[in-house]
């Protein structure tokens, strides 16, 4: 005989409800890039599912060469793969201007737009409307170890020289003791490798293409950057500098195997902080150095976060981008993380922080950094393109791509930088031609 049992009316409707909800939920895909800060973002999935029961997230978090391909991919072939992509100030006009990207008007007055920063949002803008929205922001700048310098009695500049660099390098070079004199970014990518080289290039005096797209890559400028780079690599730099990129080269400056270092502002948060560094209580800083001019010599850059229009979950990835890049996330991570964790380079707000201005003691120079760069007028001749350390058009995505490889070759020693050059120039031009840029 079976016994049916009545379940009390409250049971009944609470079972009902968590299964309504199950029901409901909405699962999210994000790609991110591995850089600390969406690893942070990753840690703090919970917050977000807990404030917004019905959406779940599914995270893709990858190094950075190996999601900007998958994420071009997936959007090119509209393959609907990824509800929210971390993407840059490289991808956003041109993904948005052929449709690619949903546009982000009409976000919620307490999203606070105008609290963004203004050089970011014009990065991350098609005629006028964001098309993603900033999770931080960076500029360059140079670090270096102050107990190495005060010892050897090194005094900085506020504006150092490639020159005073390379001096200093090879005064502080100290294999044996595991401390190279400088770590700058080798691993081949446009976004790894040419994003340095571009801005060394750029100070060098030297420029990508002429105003009639005519690539410049084995003019004077670029082989004396690029001779540079290599040599100061190959003299005072770590073993393997061909593969380091930049999570690699900040583990090394924050264990104390670099004495300087060239890469972003937004890493100083991390190496200031001593949960994660080892040389916080011995850290200097000072502007992006320079050669022969100071155009182009810092970069302007944001990681953002985008929805593509070929999400088919819209509204949830919304809330999730508009909750990660506000004021009540950076919040949430200074109060969970530390204040030296929060994101840097978005909002208006972080930097009145008294917080954030208390932990950071390079907070203002880095702000000062990406106002000040200027991605209409980054070289000494004039070119045709907009940009710092990318050329913002489709084609440069493959063209930065081979010459980084090109410039990593050189590196490694397996051409001389000429060869190197030579093969990019005329890989660079064939691209052009095919595009249609040169006649």
């Amino acid at each position: 005989m079976r016994v049916i049992r009545h379940l009390p009316l409250t049971t009944l409707t609470a079972a009902i409800a968590v299964a309504g909800q199950a029901q409901a939920q909405t699962e999210i895909t994000v790609g991110t890039v591995n850089n600390n800060d969406m690893v942070i973002m990753q840690s703090l999935t919970e917050a977000f599912e807990q404030a917004h029961p019905d959406i779940t997230l599914d995270w893709v978090v990858l190094e950075e060469n190996v999601l900007r391909q998958r994420l071009t991919t997936d959007i090119a072939t509209q393959g609907g793969q990824f509800d929210v992509m971390t993407i840059g100030t490289y991808e956003v006009p041109i993904w948005a201007e052929r449709g690619w990207l949903t546009p982000l008007d009409e976000l919620p007055a307490e999203y606070q737009v105008d609290d963004l920063l203004q050089t970011v949002r014009d990065g991350l803008s098609h005629e006028g409307t964001l098309h993603a929205l900033p999770f931080y922001g960076e500029s360059s700048m140079m670090y270096y170890r102050t107990d190495l310098f005060d010892e050897a009695g090194i005094e900085v500049p506020e504006q150092p020289s490639w020159e005073q660099v390379r001096e200093w390098a090879g005064q502080l070079h100290d294999p044996d003791n595991e401390v190279a004199g400088i770590c700058l970014r080798g691993k081949p990518g446009w976004g790894e490798n040419m994003a340095f080289v571009s801005t060394l290039v750029n100070t060098f005096g030297g420029r990508w293409f002429d105003m009639d797209w005519n690539p410049e890559l084995d003019s004077p400028e670029w082989q004396e950057a690029v001779g540079f780079y290599v040599d100061l690599l190959n003299d005072y730099g770590p073993p393997g500098a061909s593969s380091n990129g930049f999570n690699e080269n900040q583990a090394l400056f924050s264990s104390g195997k670099c004495a300087i270092w060239v890469d972003a502002t937004s890493a100083a948060g991390r190496i200031y902080n001593p949960a994660e560094s080892q040389v916080a209580d011995r850290l200097g800083f000072a502007q992006a150095p320079v050669a022969e001019t100071p155009k182009g010599s810092h970069w302007l850059w944001s990681w953002a976060l985008a929805i593509p229009a070929s999400s088919e979950k819209q509204d949830a990835a919304r809330e999730f981008i508009t909750w990660a890049t506000s004021r009540e996330y950076i919040e949430l991570v200074g109060e969970t993380e530390g204040w030296t964790s929060v994101p840097p380079g978005t909002r208006e707000s972080t930097y009145a922080n008294e917080n954030y201005q208390e932990a950071a003691p390079f907070a203002d120079f880095a702000l000062a950094a990406m106002q000040s760069a200027d991605p209409t007028d980054s070289t000494l001749e004039p070119s045709p393109y907009v940009g710092v350390q990318f050329v913002g058009i489709p084609e440069f995505q493959s063209i930065g791509t081979q010459v980084g490889q090109m410039v990593a070759a050189a590196l490694t020693g397996d051409m001389t930088v000429e060869q190197a050059l030579q093969n990019a120039q005329r890989a660079t031009e064939r691209t052009m031609q095919r595009a249609g840029y040169l006649d």
